[in-house]
């Protein structure tokens, strides 16, 4: 039963991700592809942490966190750009 449960969530995550990338290429402007972007590094942990369900490893936990940290920069790095025009001040 936990096995059809991880592989329902997995084909899930992977659709909502796909759903992200339509909207990171069809968005109407920037700080909706942004957005794309932020949920689309969400979904790609959720991915890894699954996968390391899955296989029954810890050892994708450290990528996905690595992808966390990495996501949040650039997230806050778009916004600061979006909104001054500048990342570096």
């Amino acid at each position: 039963m936990m096995v059809a449960a991880l592989y329902i969530t997995i084909a899930m995550v992977t659709l909502a991700a796909l759903l992200n990338v339509f909207r990171l290429i069809k968005g109407p402007d920037a700080p909706d592809r942004v957005l794309a972007l932020d949920t689309l590094y969400v979904n790609a942990i959720a991915l890894i942490i699954l996968l390391g369900i899955t296989l029954g490893t810890r050892m994708y936990l450290e990528s996905a966190l690595l992808i966390a940290v990495m996501g949040f920069v650039g997230t806050v790095a778009m916004a600061k750009y979006l909104k001054r025009g500048s990342v570096i001040d």
